[in-house]
């Protein structure tokens, strides 16, 4: 197994390469900690544009932190990321306004509207005819009539539709989900498509508890295990429903 030194050599060596060729994400000895305590541990993984990759993963194993740091939101202790052919962390600047975030918190302003909302999120990311594409997302997750409403009244499922209009509103080449199903009821298809359905041509990653429906679908799975090391990374074909489980069943640090 290389040492992280050596990974570190072979990403800058790689950094030359043309942006059009590097992978969408690029981990190689990727580790945080928060104080005295591991939440990733050495994580290797790459991602080509236009994959999804599925990440699965008992509580703890640093599933949300990973999802942080590939959104620019949190800095890694150690390692190399590349995310859109910028080096994170410093190069943070170049991989923001491409990328869609989907986290636990909506990121919505309690005191604007769903209009408002989604107004502000466009004009910061120069969208252009941005009331157009705002009405056609609302429409497309049942939220139209919602629209003039503020946003501190909606229920927490509504505004995971919201969110999730924000999340894909600046059509980003690469967007984060972190378990996007959350608050949302059965009949939810339509906004489910709108984020990882088939229709959609864009980088995604995923973070979810249900592998059952991760292993069945024709994506990258990168599962980490208690204490953030990586227990499989590769196509969902190559782990097992009982290997998934027994990944969950491991013993805490």
């Amino acid at each position: 197994m290389a040492t992280r030194t050596q990974r570190a050599g072979v990403a800058e060596a790689r950094e030359s390469e043309p942006a059009r060729a590097a992978p969408a994400i690029r981990l190689a000895g990727l580790w945080r900690e928060f104080g005295d305590r591991v939440v990733l541990e050495d994580v290797d993984a790459e991602l080509a544009r236009g994959e999804t990759l599925v990440v699965i993963g008992p509580n703890g194993a640093g599933k949300t932190t990973l999802l942080r740091i590939l959104a620019t939101l949190l800095r890694p202790t150690g390692g190399d990321v590349s995310v859109l052919g910028a080096r994170l962390p410093r190069e943070a600047w170049r991989a923001r306004g491409r990328i869609g975030y989907l986290g636990h918190d909506p990121l919505l302003y309690r005191d604007l509207t769903v209009a408002e909302n989604l107004r502000f999120h466009a004009r910061l990311h120069g969208v252009e005819s941005s009331d157009a594409r705002i009405g056609a997302l609302l429409d497309r997750v049942g939220m139209s009539r919602r629209a003039g409403e503020l946003a501190r009244n909606l229920s927490a499922g509504m505004a995971q539709r919201v969110a999730a209009c924000r999340a894909v509103l600046h059509d980003p080449e690469l967007l984060l989900l972190d378990e996007p199903r959350a608050h949302l009821d059965p009949q939810a298809g339509e906004l489910l498509d709108l984020l990882i359905g088939p229709a959609e041509e864009r980088t995604r990653v995923v973070v979810t508890h249900d592998f059952r429906a991760a292993l069945s679908g024709a994506w990258r799975v990168l599962a980490l295990g208690h204490g953030g090391a990586v227990a499989y990374e590769g196509p969902a074909a190559g782990l097992s429903v009982a290997e998934a489980e027994a990944i969950y069943a491991g013993s805490p640090r």
